[in-house]
């Protein structure tokens, strides 16, 4: 059996600029701490202040664009009323002593139409999830064969993660994923 030094887990690392007081880094669980508009909840402030002892917190996934909801109460980085409730967990985490870095999503053919106004959810191609039910806001629901993303389309997604990019930092984020 061989052993190993717990201790170094415990201790402070850096990454270029980037320096954590321990090597203990919490993954990006999908809690669903958002409203029905995706702005992060009072809970959530509480939910990522509470985890502020790792040395590096990775939010949960987080929408670029309303075409990429595919979760009940999943927070987005698409608004500005969603930036501002980040910033408040993003000052929570921060004054807990951990970079806080944003995980960026787009559902894609893990959606439903339920999400979208009856509309298709959009995927690379036009193919079917494997699985029984996606759980959507009027309950379980089987998955469907999304709509193929046309090409004109793309630099619409692109600029989705840009742009959620971009309120992360404003936010105060350290960094996306």
């Amino acid at each position: 059996m061989q052993s190993t030094n717990v201790d170094a887990f415990f201790t402070p690392v850096s990454f270029g600029a980037l320096s954590l007081k321990n090597r203990v880094v919490m993954a990006p669980l999908t809690r669903s701490r958002a409203s029905a508009r995706g702005v992060p909840a009072e809970y959530t402030v509480e939910y990522y202040r509470q985890r502020a002892g790792a040395g590096l917190l990775l939010s949960e996934a987080t929408v670029v664009s309303t075409q990429g909801v595919g979760w009940i109460d999943s927070p987005g980085l698409c608004t500005d009323a969603q930036r501002d409730g980040w910033k408040e967990v993003v000052d929570a985490v921060h004054d807990g002593g951990a970079p806080f870095f944003a995980q960026l999503w787009h559902c894609g053919r893990a959606s439903h139409s339920s999400f979208h106004d009856g509309e298709l959810p959009v995927a690379p191609s036009a193919i079917r999830l494997n699985g029984d039910y996606i759980h959507t806001p009027q309950g379980k629901q089987s998955y469907e064969t999304p709509r193929a993303l046309r090409a004109d389309e793309l630099a619409s997604v692109v600029e989705d993660y840009r742009s959620a990019g971009e309120r992360a930092k404003d936010a105060g984020f350290d960094g996306v994923e």
